[in-house]
């Protein structure tokens, strides 16, 4: 669990400097930063969508996430739930929109490749390389990303505690299950889901990009079931 805690702590610090120099930052900075964090993000995801090796996989589970997603309105009951907790800290004439913030740094921090390879690789060998690197990146943009959106910034580190935390401790439980391959089709899917958060960062699109978590979920569900069927037929 060590480097779940320093992630979680690497966010708060970073989010607490954007903070601090907030006022500092103008929007004729903070803007192209923003972009310049999106088109990082859109690497990111890129990168780590490479890995799958069935695309059709990818294709089910995106699909069926978003159905999902769209029917049971995540994004709005995570925005809605936000917006409660934001109404109790919020300044008055303040703009600055706490779910907004919350809601971008958690898709960002606690989706994607190094959250679940890290995490998985943290519960099976107590290896947390992977999650010191990323608490690194994590950091850097947290310092943006609450200069930017506010504070937030700093609730998404209960979330990223929350969900490697979780990770890790399934890990362990789950180990006899997972193979490279599933690893690979799950950091596929979840870096799909990064990209749009790379295109929501940089102003391309508006998409609600919670509505599509239920994809992850899906992806080992699907990945067992396909090859089920295959060994059924050979």
């Amino acid at each position: 669990m060590l480097g779940v805690l320093v992630n979680s702590v690497a966010v708060i610090l970073g989010g607490l400097i954007g903070l601090i120099f907030k006022s500092k930052i103008s929007d004729k900075v903070s803007k192209p930063v923003m972009i310049g964090l999106g088109v990082c993000v859109l690497y990111i995801g890129i990168s780590g969508s490479l890995e799958g090796e069935n695309v059709l996989i990818a294709i089910t589970a995106i699909v069926l996430g978003i159905i999902t997603g769209t029917v049971l309105n995540i994004d709005d009951n995570i925005n809605k739930l936000a917006n409660k907790v934001e109404q109790k800290f919020k300044k008055e004439n303040s703009v600055e929109s706490l779910s907004e913030g919350f809601v971008t740094a958690t898709l960002l921090f606690c989706i994607g490749a190094m959250t679940i390879t890290g995490s998985i690789q943290a519960g099976l060998v107590n290896d947390n390389s992977i999650l010191i690197t990323k608490s690194i990146l994590d950091f850097v943009s947290a310092i943006m990303l609450a200069a930017s959106l506010g504070r937030g910034v700093l609730l998404s580190s209960i979330s990223l505690l929350f969900t490697q935390g979780l990770l890790v401790i399934l890990s362990s439980v789950i180990a006899p299950y997972i193979n490279d391959s599933l690893i690979n089709e799950i950091t596929c899917v979840g870096s799909l889901i990064i990209i749009l958060i790379g295109t929501n960062l940089m102003g391309i699109t508006k998409v609600k990009v919670a509505d599509f978590l239920p994809a992850i979920i899906y992806t080992p569900v699907i990945y067992y079931l396909s090859n089920f069927i295959i060994n059924l037929f050979n």
